[in-house]
């Protein structure tokens, strides 16, 4: 015996009415472009002074597990020290652990605000080949750094689903067999 049901009453059964949309269903793309950067997760601003040494930057990236501090001189932004520049530029040269900060960093860095959107980041970070933009308030204060970690986890977050149900080898994921074996 067949029971016949009507689109309706056959959507309802197959899926939660209402319930949000998750995962591959999901506008990825969109919701870069409409999320702005406040709403991701990140760690509080680490910030040194440009005449702090490079040994006491690396400490706190080191202790902060953080992979960039912000360098500021009073209230102004005037630098970033990252993990690059530390393998890059400070241990290429000789005595560089007690060399001050501001030798090293990258000076004047781009930078977004809380109400910009995710992608902006994104673009800035592939487009300027950098991991780290800090970012300001409206005002123009300095209140954090977004990194690309946080923009992973912000993507992962979308498609949950589909990337956290993944088997933990790309090999696994494939059935040899009808049967999944």
């Amino acid at each position: 015996m067949t029971i016949e049901r009507d689109d309706e009453e056959q959507d309802v059964l197959e899926g939660d009415e209402g319930a949000p949309e998750v995962g591959r269903h999901r506008d990825v793309g969109r919701e870069m472009l409409e999320t702005p950067l406040g709403e991701l997760k990140r760690s509080p601003p680490v910030t040194v002074a440009p005449t702090a040494t490079v040994a006491r930057a690396a400490e706190l990236m080191r202790t902060r597990k953080v992979g960039a501090v912000l360098v500021k001189k009073g209230r102004a932004l005037v630098g970033v020290f990252t993990e690059r520049d530390l393998v890059m530029r400070a241990m290429a040269t000789r005595r560089w652990a007690g060399a001050p900060v501001k030798k090293f960093m990258s000076p004047k860095p781009e930078t977004l605000k809380l109400g910009d959107p995710v992608a902006y980041a994104l673009n800035k970070m592939s487009v300027g080949r950098f991991r780290h933009v800090p970012l300001l308030d409206a005002s123009g204060a300095l209140v954090g750094m977004v990194s690309i970690r946080d923009i992973v986890d912000f993507i992962v977050e979308l498609c949950a689903e589909e990337i956290l149900n993944l088997p933990s080898a790309p090999e696994l994921a494939i059935a040899r067999t009808p049967d999944g074996g």
